[in-house]
C-alpha cells in the first residue's frame, strides 16, 4: 500500500509542465543577457523584462504560501473537515464560503491551488470557486491596502469589500444553476494514507507547484508582451468616457497582472478616471487576470478557464459599476 505514492512521485514529469519553467529559463536568460550585453537600454526591452520580473518576483511568495497550504489540506486535513464547516445546501455554502476568504492573508496566486485543494476534499466546486475569487480581495490586508491608497476616500475599502464579495458570491450561484463538474479537471493525486500523509504532501506541493508556477510564468510573459505593445496614447483618450474609462481599466487590470495586495496603489494612480472605473481595476484583477487564468488553466483544465474567465470578468464589471454608482 505505500508503493504507490512512490510510483506517482517517480513518473517523469509531463511535457506540459516542464515546458513552462523551460520558458521561464529561457525568460530569464534573454533577461540577463540584455543587463549584460546593454540591450536594457532600449525603451522596449527594458519595460518587457520590468513588466515581466516585477509579476514572476511579486506573485511566486503567495504562490508558494497557496501551494504549501493546499498540499498541507489534501495530506493532512480529515476529508470529512471541509464539508461539516459548509451548509449542505450548495446555494448557502457559497456566501459561507465567500466570507471565508477574509481569513486567507494572500492574493490570487495563494487562492488558486487552496481552492483545488478544497475540491480534493469534497468541498462543493460552486464554494470553492467562490472562495477562490473572494479570497483576493476581500482579506484583511488588501482592505488595509485599499484604505491607505485612497486616504481621501475610504468608502473606495467598503466599495472593494461589496462589489468583490457581490461578483464572487454571483459566479458561485451561477455555478450551482449550471456548473458541471465534467468541466474541472483535477490533476490525479496520490494516496493520502497514514504512512503516505509527508510524502503527498511533498508529491502535492512539487506537483502543483510545476502546474500553477508553470503557467503563472506563461500569463506573466504575455502580460509583459501587452505591455510593452498597448500605446499609451489610447488610454489617455478614453479616460474621459465613463462607460469606456470603466471597460479600459478592467482590460488593464486583466493585462497587468498585478498583485492585489498592490493593485490599491496602481488604481489610485488612474486619477484621470472616475472612481468607478478605478473600483473595476480592483475587482477584475484579483479575479481574472493573464497570470490567474493561465494558473486556472493549468490546475481545472483550459476548458474551465475559457467558461469561467468571461463570466467573473462579466460579473466583475457588474458588481463594480452597481456599488460604485451606490457609494463612490
Amino acid at each position: 500500500m505505500h508503493r504507490a505514492p512512490h510510483a506517482e512521485t517517480g513518473r517523469r514529469l509531463p511535457f506540459g509542465s516542464v515546458l513552462p519553467l523551460v520558458l521561464l529559463a529561457a525568460a530569464l536568460a534573454v533577461v540577463l543577457v540584455t543587463r549584460l550585453t546593454g540591450w536594457s537600454a532600449t525603451p522596449g526591452v527594458a519595460a518587457f523584462a520590468t513588466v515581466f520580473l516585477s509579476i514572476v518576483v511579486q506573485a511566486t511568495p503567495f504562490l508558494v504560501l497557496g501551494v504549501l497550504l493546499s498540499a498541507a489540506i489534501v495530506a493532512f486535513v480529515p476529508a470529512d473537515l471541509a464539508e461539516r464547516a459548509l451548509p449542505r445546501n450548495r446555494a448557502l455554502a457559497v456566501p459561507v464560503a465567500g466570507t471565508a476568504g477574509i481569513l486567507l492573508p494572500g492574493c490570487e496566486c495563494a487562492s488558486v491551488p487552496v481552492a483545488s485543494g478544497l475540491m480534493r476534499k469534497g468541498v462543493t466546486p460552486a464554494a470553492a470557486l467562490t472562495f477562490l475569487l473572494a479570497a483576493p480581495a476581500v482579506n484583511p490586508i488588501v482592505l488595509a491596502a485599499t484604505w491607505v491608497a485612497f486616504p481621501d476616500d475610504h468608502r473606495m475599502a467598503l466599495a472593494r469589500l461589496l462589489a468583490s464579495l457581490g461578483a464572487a458570491m454571483v459566479v458561485g450561484w451561477l455555478w450551482v444553476a449550471f456548473g458541471r463538474t465534467s468541466w474541472i479537471r483535477l490533476p490525479t493525486r496520490a494516496s493520502t494514507a497514514e504512512g503516505t500523509r509527508w510524502l503527498t504532501f511533498r508529491h502535492g506541493v512539487v506537483h502543483d507547484f510545476l502546474h500553477a508556477g508553470g503557467y503563472l510564468v506563461v500569463g506573466g510573459l504575455i502580460s509583459a508582451v501587452i505591455n510593452v505593445v498597448l500605446p499609451a496614447s489610447w488610454v489617455d483618450s478614453l479616460a474621459e468616457q465613463a462607460i469606456a474609462g470603466v471597460l479600459v481599466l478592467a482590460l488593464l487590470a486583466v493585462v497587468m497582472c498585478i498583485c492585489s495586495e498592490a493593485d490599491a496603489f496602481v488604481a489610485a494612480s488612474f486619477t484621470q478616471f472616475s472612481p468607478t472605473a478605478q473600483l473595476a481595476f480592483m475587482v477584475v484583477g484579483p479575479m481574472v487576470d493573464l497570470k490567474l487564468v493561465a494558473m486556472q488553466a493549468g490546475i481545472f483544465g483550459r476548458g474551465f478557464a475559457a467558461r469561467f474567465a468571461p463570466v467573473t470578468f462579466v460579473c466583475a464589471i457588474v458588481a463594480s459599476v452597481i456599488v460604485g454608482w451606490a457609494i463612490l
